[in-house]
């Protein structure tokens, strides 16, 4: 029987890179007779595969690179859809040339084609090799929707004179309890001249999805509405829950605290239960500095012992003697292992941007968040955590203030309703663990997936 060789091919930007790898890790591991050849860029691929031990690399996983799309000399300037746009204006040509060289480095020809739809020439590749194409959605689950009805929100928009942001989404079916707002800017924004081509190939996602052999989600099936699966189901041929790719629940427990080099979890041993504020806008957002000096001005003001994980080069945003005159209640740490803190017991809120990764962190260990949504699923995932798991609040005016984030750092951690929100908390957190063991949709899922591939 002829070995089965899959061609991963990444979306290199933000955390997408990493939720990928994790996935073809559990499919290696599953399916170790298979070979995995995963296709980025070499900044995308390096980061992964420069320390294997690190993500525990198995033998039948190999990186190749492909080029980022940047003509030589040129100089991306700082906003990053240039860098998208330039890869994915590399269409299909450049990934087959990583293709060429995968088959080439294993002596093997390509059965299946994985990939993050956002690379959609990507499909193109799947259809030269007359290989089966499977998508891999890394956003929130319920956001692939909202690019599936790109042109109905738009025509709805457009219908709406005033309060189009505030119209609630109740034609699209299952998420009727998020607004406008909530959707990324590229769904609603009209297409023109000067859309970019990455919002040309979100718009595109509606059609292009539907020829995957599978779309394979990073979500569990248990946390969504029924109406809005049932919705996609009619529309792809197979709609697999393959659960939280960055986590493996249950979580572990936690290490000893004097194994921790950031020093976070010795700091947090010596705080009262559920009485921290935990900052942390991950690795790609930054807020705006007037806001990173609302968020300091807030955490001096309320009192609240807090720890932020925030760059060094960042701190010089930071109030005049900010720092000096919190250092008694706070803790500023360029990177900090966050699952864990997440999972110490004295953290009482998470100050978060809703990246899906931040997201599922904090609802696998019962956490509730104060939400500052910043693009993409952010806005989402904000809504989702306010109206529909009850578990958390959006910003006030979407942006931080002093007195707003005060008011919700208030509200979570002193308040009877940021008991009832603690509470809600554990139990979503076991839901999410009851989804992830062996009775759990994902484990069915995730054999369905081997079948496919391998």
């Amino acid at each position: 029987m002829e070995k089965k060789h899959i061609a991963v091919i990444v979306f290199p930007f933000g955390s997408h890179p990493v939720t990928l790898l994790n996935l073809v890790l559990k499919l290696a591991h599953a399916s170790p007779n298979s070979l995995f050849s995963f296709i980025g860029t070499e900044h995308s691929n390096n980061p992964l595969f420069s320390n294997p031990h690190r993500h525990k690399i198995p033998h039948n996983i190999k990186p190749y690179n492909v080029a980022d799309g940047v003509p030589e000399g040129h100089v991306p300037g700082g906003h990053p859809v240039e860098r998208v746009n330039l890869f994915l204006q590399a269409g299909a040509e450049n990934l087959l040339k990583g293709v060429e060289l995968a088959q080439t480095g294993e002596q093997q020809r390509i059965t299946c084609i994985i990939a993050d739809p956002f690379v959609t020439p990507s499909l193109i590749v799947a259809q030269k090799l007359n290989v089966p194409w499977i998508a891999v959605w890394s956003p929130l689950s319920c956001s692939i929707s909202a690019h599936f009805y790109t042109d109905l929100v738009r025509k709805e928009c457009n219908a709406a004179e005033n309060g189009a942001r505030n119209r609630a989404l109740d034609f699209l079916p299952g998420l009727s309890m998020m607004k406008v707002e909530d959707l990324p800017d590229d769904v609603v924004s009209s297409g023109g001249e000067h859309e970019t081509l990455f919002s040309k190939t979100l718009a595109s996602l509606g059609r292009v999805l539907p020829q995957a052999k599978a779309v394979v989600i990073n979500f569990f099936e248990e946390l969504d509405p029924p109406v809005f699966v049932q919705d996609m189901r009619s529309k792809l041929q197979s709609f697999l829950f393959v659960g939280f790719l960055t986590l493996s629940l249950p979580l572990a427990p936690l290490p000893p605290s004097e194994t921790d080099e950031t020093g976070c979890l010795s700091w947090l041993d010596n705080q009262d239960a559920s009485s921290v504020a935990y900052i942390s806008f991950g690795t790609v957002v930054t807020p705006p500095p007037h806001e990173i000096v609302a968020v300091a001005e807030a955490l001096e003001q309320s009192g609240f012992p807090f720890l932020w994980s925030m760059k060094d080069h960042l701190k010089s945003l930071l109030p005049n003697g900010f720092i000096e005159r919190t250092k008694n209640s706070g803790k500023i740490v360029p990177w900090a292992p966050q699952t864990q803190i997440l999972g110490h017991e004295s953290v009482g809120v998470f100050v978060t941007h809703c990246g899906c990764n931040s997201v599922f962190e904090s609802i696998s260990n019962g956490v509730p968040m104060i939400c500052r949504p910043f693009f993409g699923d952010h806005g989402m995932a904000g809504r989702i955590i306010e109206d529909i798991w009850e578990i958390g609040v959006k910003i006030e005016g979407g942006v931080f203030t002093k007195d707003g984030l005060v008011k919700s750092l208030n509200l979570i951690l002193v308040q009877e309703e940021g008991k009832i929100m603690r509470e809600k908390a554990q139990k979503v957190k076991k839901t999410v663990l009851d989804a992830a063991g062996p009775q759990g949709k994902a484990t069915q899922d995730f054999k369905t997936l081997v079948g496919i591939v391998s």
